[in-house]
């Protein structure tokens, strides 16, 4: 993802979890924060230390950039994302943590024209 499409500064993490809206299930909980001034959504990702070692944290991470990108024309624009996975989420597998992401951003009211999956 390019830069000005992800959140970085603790600053803007502190935002989306104070003002936004939390989402969850359980593997992922997601804030969302409306910001109507820019015309494309950006993401923030928390995997912690209690999930594994760094191998297994980057691979949650990589996941999870992966659904976005490949969710982007269902995603609403104009949105800050912050995604935090839960435990759960070491011993999944890719198509795990789509589903997974899937179920808790409709949950959240963020994805259109969601086509029907089998």
């Amino acid at each position: 993802m390019k830069k000005k499409y992800r959140i970085k500064k603790n600053e803007e993490f502190q935002q989306v979890f104070q003002k936004g809206k939390s989402m969850a299930n359980r593997q992922f909980v997601v804030y969302v924060l409306d910001r109507s001034e820019q015309p494309f959504f950006r993401l923030g990702l928390s995997v912690s230390k209690k999930i594994g070692k760094a191998v297994v944290r980057n691979q949650v991470k990589r996941y999870i950039r992966q659904v976005f990108l490949e969710l982007r024309e269902q995603i609403v624009p104009g949105k800050d994302y912050v995604v935090i996975a839960r435990t759960p989420t070491a011993e999944m597998n890719y198509a795990e943590v789509k589903k997974s992401l899937i179920h808790v951003l409709k949950k959240a009211g963020v994805l259109v024209n969601q086509p029907f999956q089998r």
